[in-house]
């Protein structure tokens, strides 16, 4: 025996004999996938190319104890490299802004109440210039 069942709205129906009485898998929201963070407006770094401001970073990045977690050079260990070409969250001025100030999932502190944000554009000047030219070397002990 066959029943047909009339449905007035498709509002909110979801066809139980396909699925068997549970949503339909692309129905399931799975959460938010992790990658860069979109930004309303690219903001530039005042201190990209400044020299003097990325060698500052360089010893912001020591007394912050980032290398702690990434590594003397930003090369990585319980953190992820900063050397990089490709960042889970992004490699724009705004997105290592963002990181740095708003802080990551699995372990990246929000450090936007504790430093100024001076200091964090700063920063990321810094971790922009890695693997290139402007990178400043390290001090010689």
């Amino acid at each position: 025996m066959v029943a047909a069942v009339s449905v007035g709205c498709n509002r909110g129906t979801t066809d139980l004999a396909v699925t068997g009485g549970a949503p339909a898998i692309d129905a399931v929201a799975i959460g938010p996938i992790p990658g860069p963070v979109e930004q309303e407006t690219e903001l530039s770094n005042p201190y990209s190319d400044d020299r003097v401001a990325l060698a500052e970073g360089r010893k912001l990045f020591v007394s912050y104890n980032c290398y702690g977690c990434h590594g003397g050079r930003g090369g990585g260990g319980m953190g992820p490299s900063l050397r990089d070409e490709v960042w889970l969250y992004g490699d724009s001025a705004s997105h290592i802004f963002d990181s740095i100030s708003r802080g990551r999932g699995r372990g990246m502190p929000a450090w936007g109440k504790k430093i100024p944000q001076q200091q964090i554009w700063i920063l990321a000047a810094y971790l922009k210039s890695l693997r290139t030219p402007l990178e400043p070397e390290p001090p010689q002990p």
